[in-house]
């Protein structure tokens, strides 16, 4: 019992004085916890009373549980913190490692089916829908897992795998698998993720300064097609000056029922018949 005091006493300087990442200043866990509950209003309008998101919400709960196990895990307290994450796990359905350094503001949206490994580190004010991995790619000990910047989104079913690091303020589009570094202020979306936009030429910011359309990206895919469609309809052109005979059929499918029926991308199917030779 005399050995147990101090050690208590000990876990409760600290979680008064804790650090959080990228940052000098050095804040109480109570803090931490009070910022976590409030910052659902700004990101989430169906939250309606600070009771209802405290009792109700399973992401602020994992986060909550998570603040106090990573406490344990820094002390030396393997076990309990472990223990602590698996209640938190069986309670919430999301996994969070105690040894994860998580900023302040942290909110997961949701939360079913999050998961976030031991070596990765989040900045603050940044938001996880539910489905994201924040996963390894090695089964080496030592830094393994993603890093990520103040502001970052990352869209439901996201996966950012291995040991990179993510820009402030990027986002990540839904089920994107992300492999590789991305520098600050860009959308990814894709397997393997892309860069398809410059944030800053996003819509502005919600009133807090968060931006949360992180649905609002461009189709890479789409655009290359449209380009190719283009070009293919300028080299037919040529083509016709020069006497060559173009009938604009496809004569490796029977797809022109299905290609270019909107007309809303500039095509018209009357270009393309169908070809019943």
């Amino acid at each position: 019992m005399e050995k147990t005091i101090p050690l208590v006493a000990r876990m409760e300087q600290s979680a008064i004085r804790e650090a959080t990442p990228d940052s000098g200043l050095r804040v109480g866990l109570f803090t931490l916890l009070r910022e976590d509950i409030s910052c659902v209003f700004q990101r989430d309008p169906a939250a309606r009373s600070h009771f209802e998101v405290l009792t109700t919400y399973p992401g602020v709960h994992a986060i909550l549980m998570q603040r106090v196990a990573h406490r344990l895990w820094k002390f030396g307290l393997r076990y309990l913190a472990r223990l602590l994450s698996w209640l938190a796990r069986f309670l919430t359905n999301i996994d969070i490692h105690p040894g994860a350094t998580i900023g302040r503001r942290f909110f997961i949206d949701h939360g079913a089916g999050v998961v976030i490994g031991e070596t990765a580190e989040i900045g603050n004010d940044v938001t996880l829908y539910h489905g994201v991995t924040l996963g390894g790619t090695t089964w080496n000990k030592g830094k393994r897992h993603p890093t990520l910047g103040d502001g970052v989104v990352v869209g439901a079913g996201a996966k950012i795998l291995g040991a990179i690091t993510l820009g402030e303020n990027v986002r990540v589009g839904a089920n994107s698998v992300v492999v590789k570094d991305v520098p600050p202020h860009r959308t990814v979306v894709g397997i393997p993720a892309k860069v398809v936009l410059r944030t800053e030429d996003a819509n502005a910011d919600n009133i807090y300064g968060i931006n949360l359309d992180h649905h609002l990206i461009p189709d890479p895919v789409g655009r290359a097609i449209a380009c190719l469609m283009e070009r293919i309809e300028v080299l037919e052109g040529q083509l016709r000056k020069q006497g060559e005979p173009v009938d604009g059929q496809c004569r490796t499918c029977e797809a022109d029922d299905l290609c270019l029926q909107d007309a809303g991308n500039g095509f018209s199917k009357s270009k393309f018949p169908n070809p019943k030779s």
